[in-house]
């Protein structure tokens, strides 16, 4: 068996599930346009340009979730699936996935966005293993806060590593392992795998793949 990880934003899906989600929430008047849409574009540059505060965007990010029961938020990312989501999933994206779950591959997706909006859309992908950051709930209600460590940058190792140990593995446990990113902040999972994969890349990750020779795709071309 071996190991096949996706990041999700901009790489299985061609944009990002934590700013659609934050614009599809001021679109149905549930977050205040003039508040709300400069910071998310604000943090989405910060999270390209390689800047981002996680911290400071999880605070911004997880606020809403607290501020609603689980009954409305679960309406609300059924038709943000669908009016959302679902257009921004290529069938070469699709058919990337299902390939290494025909080889009989370890298939997970390991992303920053939070697991809430993330998990449903794992699940349109057939993806049994969600590694993301985690809002915290109580009594069946999110906190606002984040639990355990962010699912970003260096985070990933921490949680990938937290997982495989879960399972009784680790990466070492896999002949050849995958991870397909398009983003510079992934660098420290990508050059733990044996064939890191550059995908519809930023400038940065592509100048990094091209002095490498990592192999670099589009899903979304």
């Amino acid at each position: 068996m071996n190991l096949a990880l996706f990041d999700l934003d901009n790489t299985l899906i061609s944009g990002d599930s934590d700013f659609e989600w934050a614009q599809f929430l001021i679109s149905q008047g549930v977050l205040d346009r003039e508040v709300h849409e400069a910071r998310n574009i604000e943090f989405y540059e910060q999270y390209k340009a390689g800047t981002l505060d996680i911290h400071a965007f999880l605070d911004f990010q997880l606020a809403p979730l607290s501020r609603h029961s689980r009954a409305e938020l679960d309406a609300w990312h059924k038709e943000f699936l669908a009016t959302r989501i679902r257009p921004l999933i290529s069938n070469a994206a699709r058919e990337l996935v299902a390939r290494h779950a025909r080889a009989g591959d370890l298939v997970a997706i390991v992303t920053a966005t939070n697991s809430f909006v993330t998990g449903p859309i794992a699940h349109e992908f057939n993806v049994p293993h969600l590694i993301a950051t985690i809002p915290a709930q109580e009594g069946g209600r999110f906190t606002g806060q984040p639990r355990g460590t962010p699912s970003f940058r260096e985070g990933k190792i921490v949680r990938v590593d937290a997982w495989l140990e879960s399972l009784g593995l680790w990466l070492g446990s896999f002949e050849q392992s995958w991870f397909y990113s398009d983003s510079h902040n992934d660098l420290p999972l990508l050059e733990k795998v044996t064939h890191p994969v550059a995908v519809d890349a930023d400038a940065t990750l592509a100048e990094v793949a091209a002095r490498r020779g990592w192999p670099q795709i589009s899903l979304h071309a």
